[in-house]
């Protein structure tokens, strides 16, 4: 038996063991999509793509090609210096526009990853044109009145928003969408008082051209040759360091403060107590994450593992055996995020500590299918 591995296109195997062997409760590849069936159709909201020539932007494309996610028209937009270039979607041959504050008074729902500095900067010429923003950045997180969504976990925190009135919701960091699709289930059940997290998280996380550089690196290394190094202050191929976000006063990086933050907005609980680790590894696109739980109630391993088969959104990969495991290369380009490992906490003398290890994709669930399934949550107060 094969692991299953999400439900996207291109579908490659992986030679693997059974999947949750241990309760014998194999899930099959479930996608959290909602039960959208259009793609170009008159009755769909006009959209933008804000940051179209990005990683992120690049895959906003496949995945609303992936979930036909129905759309009357849909505009391409990016910096002047890519105005002009072509782009082909659906069959269409389309020319990206600059992005400027005129860029939005015939579209309906923008998906932005762009940035958090250009969010801010055409968030009001968005509102004043009715249109509502998908975005990708830090930029509203946290801002009081903009919900941070995770669909599988907060849907309803979306409810106030409506396509075509303007408005925001922010898409969480990639790191809080990994982690919480496979904390969120265990957390319904018996309550997470403490989440001490270490992230292993790949170069898509910074950008194509992150990734660009850690295979011109690779490239470099194994020649003999000096290291370009231009995106990051240090050599990436063969190596690991702490993440790359400003550091803060405490001494946690601004990474690490957003999973703390957004993970308590996500939840709803304010006093879960959380410390992470992120560091930055050379892995292409798929963040791995070690996370240490503290329950209020007792959870069993058995317990858990059915809690996580029976999570749309997870498969469980979790087979001592054969010592098989979640990986990055399981989660690439995979809808579902990944999560084995589970055991208790030893360091304990209860049954209320779990340790488990995840894999997803950064650029899919971690940014665009996410802001995908968000857009579709909206469809459902959505009126032409």
């Amino acid at each position: 038996m094969q692991a299953c591995r999400g439900s996207s296109v291109g579908f490659r195997p992986i030679q693997a063991s059974p999947v949750h062997r241990r309760s014998q409760t194999v899930r099959g590849c479930r996608s959290a999509r909602l039960a959208v069936r259009a793609m170009k159709t008159p009755d769909g909201p006009s959209l933008a793509i804000a940051g179209v020539t990005g990683a992120v932007g690049k895959e906003f494309l496949k995945v609303l090609t992936q979930y036909e996610f129905p759309y009357s028209s849909i505009k391409m937009l990016a910096s002047a210096r890519s105005a002009g270039k072509k782009v082909e979607f659906e069959g269409e041959e389309y020319t990206i526009e600059e992005l400027t504050e005129e860029s939005f008074g015939d579209v309906q729902l923008a998906l932005f990853s762009a940035g958090g500095s250009i969010t801010k900067k055409f968030a009001a010429a968005c509102e004043a044109a009715g249109c509502t923003i998908v975005d990708n950045s830090s930029a509203y997180r946290m801002t009081e009145g903009v919900p941070l969504v995770i669909p599988e976990i907060n849907p309803e925190a979306a409810d106030s928003i409506q396509i075509g009135k303007g408005g925001i919701v922010a898409n969480p960091n990639c790191s809080t969408i990994i982690a919480l699709m496979a904390v969120a289930p265990l957390h319904r059940a018996a309550g997470v008082r403490r989440m001490v997290v270490s992230t292993y998280q790949a170069a898509s996380g910074a950008g194509q051209a992150a990734m660009d550089e850690l295979e011109q690196q690779t490239r470099e290394v194994l020649a003999g040759e000096p290291v370009t190094q231009d995106i990051f202050p240090f050599q990436y191929a063969f190596n690991l360091f702490s993440h790359n976000a400003p550091m803060t006063d405490t001494g946690y990086n601004e990474e690490e403060m957003k999973m703390v933050k957004e993970t308590r907005k996500i939840l709803g609980v304010s006093d879960i107590k959380i410390t992470a680790t992120c560091i930055r590894v050379p892995i292409m696109r798929a963040h791995a994450e070690s996370i240490n739980l503290e329950f209020e109630k007792p959870l069993s391993e058995e317990q858990a593992l059915k809690l996580l088969a029976d999570f749309p959104g997870v498969t469980v990969l979790d087979d001592r055996t054969a010592n098989r495991f979640p990986m990055p290369l399981d989660a690439t380009d995979q809808d579902d995020v990944y999560v084995g490992r589970v055991r208790r906490d030893i360091s304990r003398d209860d049954e209320r500590g779990l340790d488990l290890f995840v894999c997803g994709d950064q650029i899919r669930k971690g940014a665009a299918q996410n802001a995908v399934q968000i857009a579709q949550l909206l469809l459902k107060n959505w009126k032409k």
